[in-house]
């Protein structure tokens, strides 16, 4: 009975692999995972730094992630390993919704968008409902990687989405040999 019990008691134990183990360490510590990641990361693939109430995607082709630090800062070490990588560059887009937002209506928006202006050129963000964003990664991740990293944020439609390109082809080349 002893011997019953003991065996029982062993298949109760949860049982790490090894490789479970080692994902469940990269995705713990954000830049990384996406430091290991981004000479994967290629044209069509995003990394979207979001507010706490971003909602958690199930598509599988979605990663998300959370960091600790300050959302700004986040964005700042994203944009920086973009324009490090040799073979991508980053269409930036923001919720078109943050037009319209005021301090009265978001306590905390005036530090945001001052903070953010310190980390990121702003006259190269494009501006798009928040929903059509969504459901361009929800499209996108069909196919292709969509990287989220959600901070403790806690203002709305802060989000910043960056589409990633390829960095040494164009649009006028690639118009180019399709003629």
């Amino acid at each position: 009975m002893l011997l019953c019990g003991s065996i029982i008691l062993a298949a109760c134990q949860p049982k790490v692999c090894p490789n479970e183990q080692k994902a469940d360490d990269d995705v713990s510590d954000w830049k990384k995972f996406l430091k290991k990641e981004m000479p994967l990361l290629g044209h069509r693939n995003w990394i979207v730094v979001t507010d706490m109430a971003y909602p958690l995607q199930t598509n599988p082709g979605i990663t998300t992630l959370f960091a600790t630090e300050p959302y700004d800062e986040v964005v700042k070490v994203v944009d920086g390993m973009i324009k490090e990588a040799p073979h991508v560059f980053a269409h930036i887009y923001q919720d078109q919704e943050q037009q319209v937002l005021s301090e009265k209506l978001a306590p905390g928006w005036n530090d945001y968008k001052a903070r953010l202006s310190q980390v990121l050129d702003l006259s190269n963000v494009q501006f798009m409902p928040h929903e059509e964003l969504i459901f361009r990664l929800d499209e996108v991740s069909h196919l292709c990687q969509v990287v989220i990293i959600k901070t403790s944020l806690t203002i709305p439609y802060t989000s910043t989405f960056f589409e990633l390109d390829c960095g040494y082809w164009d649009g006028e080349r690639e118009a180019t040999i399709r003629k």
